[in-house]
C-alpha cells in the first residue's frame, strides 16, 4: 500500500532538546552483537521509522527505548535526562505497541482500557477510555470482549491502550502486520492524526513505501549497524532496499 506523505513538522535540532538521544548504544545477547554503536536523536514531534530486514535489531532497539530491556553499552537519554536504574518516570511518558496485543482477551474493550488506566493512576480512567474508543472507531464495541475482535480491531484497541496515559512518545513495533487493506488504511490515518497533534512516533516496519510515506525521518539498520539516517522527503524505497540488503 502506498501512503501519502505526511507534511513534515519543522524542527530546530540545535535548540530543541531531543526526546530521545542515543550515544554509542549497543546490545549483546549470548555474546552476539544485536545492536552496534548506534548514535541518533529524535526531536519532539518527529515521526521516525526504523527499517531493516528480520534480525536487523529493530525490535530490540524499540525495547531499549521503551525501557523494557537495558543496553549493554552506550548512553540513552529520554526527555533530556540520562536513563537511570529507575525508569518509572520516563516510562510514564512512553506508550508501546508491541508484537503482542498486551490485552486481556476475556475482558471487554472498555474494561481493558480502564484497567490499564488505573495502573497509571488515572482518576478518570473510564471517561478517558470512552474518548479513546471513539477516537479509534470502537465506541460501538466497548462492551464486547477482545476475543471477538478482528486483527484490525485488536490493533486499534492496542493503540488506545498505549495512549491511555497520554504519552508524549509512541513506540510501535510492526503495527501493520497481519492487517487487511482497510485496517491498514485506518491505522495509517490514526498515526497521521497522532503525529499531526504533535506526538513523537517511532515506528518499526517492513513496508518501505508505507513507512517512508508516513515518517519524516528514516533510520536503517543492517545486522545491528546503522547504515542510513536521513529525512524521507527525497528518499525512495529502492535506495533504502540497497542499504538493507547485505552487499
Amino acid at each position: 500500500m502506498h501512503a501519502t506523505r505526511t507534511k513534515p513538522i519543522a524542527h530546530t535540532q540545535t535548540s530543541v532538546t531531543p526526546v530521545i538521544r542515543a550515544v554509542a548504544l549497543g546490545k549483546v545477547i549470548d555474546e552476539k552483537p544485536i545492536l552496534v554503536d548506534l548514535t541518533f536523536d529524535v526531536a519532539p514531534g518527529e515521526f521516525l521509522t526504523l527499517l531493516g530486514a528480520n534480525g536487523a535489531g529493530k525490535s530490540t532497539l524499540l525495547k531499549i527505548l521503551a525501557t523494557l530491556v537495558g543496553a549493554s553499552h552506550g548512553r540513552l537519554q529520554l526527555f533530556g535526562e540520562p536513563l537511570g536504574r529507575d525508569a518509572t518516570a520516563a516510562r510514564r511518558r512512553l506508550g508501546m505497541i508491541a508484537h503482542g496485543a498486551m490485552l486481556y482477551r476475556d475482558l471487554s474493550a472498555l474494561e481493558n482500557l480502564v484497567f490499564f488506566g488505573r495502573l497509571y493512576g488515572l482518576s478518570s480512567a473510564r471517561d478517558r477510555a470512552r474518548d479513546l474508543l471513539a477516537s479509534v472507531d470502537l465506541a460501538d464495541r466497548a462492551h464486547d470482549t477482545v476475543k471477538t475482535f478482528s486483527r484490525g480491531m485488536t490493533q486499534r484497541l492496542s493503540i488506545a491502550r498505549a495512549l491511555m496515559h497520554d504519552p508524549e512518545v509512541l513506540l510501535a513495533d510492526e503495527p501493520f502486520a497481519g492487517l487487511d487493506a482497510p485496517s491498514q488504511l485506518m491505522l495509517e490515518q490514526l498515526l497521521r492524526r497522532l503525529h499531526g497533534e504533535g506526538r513523537t512516533i517511532v515506528l518499526a516496519s517492513h513496508d518501505l513505501d508505507q513507512s517512508l510515506g508516513l515518517a519524516e525521518r528514516a533510520l536503517v539498520l543492517r545486522r545491528g549497524h546503522m547504515v542510513m539516517h536521513q529525512t524521507t522527503e527525497t528518499l525512495d524505497a529502492r535506495a533504502v532496499l540497497s542499504e538493507i540488503v547485505d552487499p
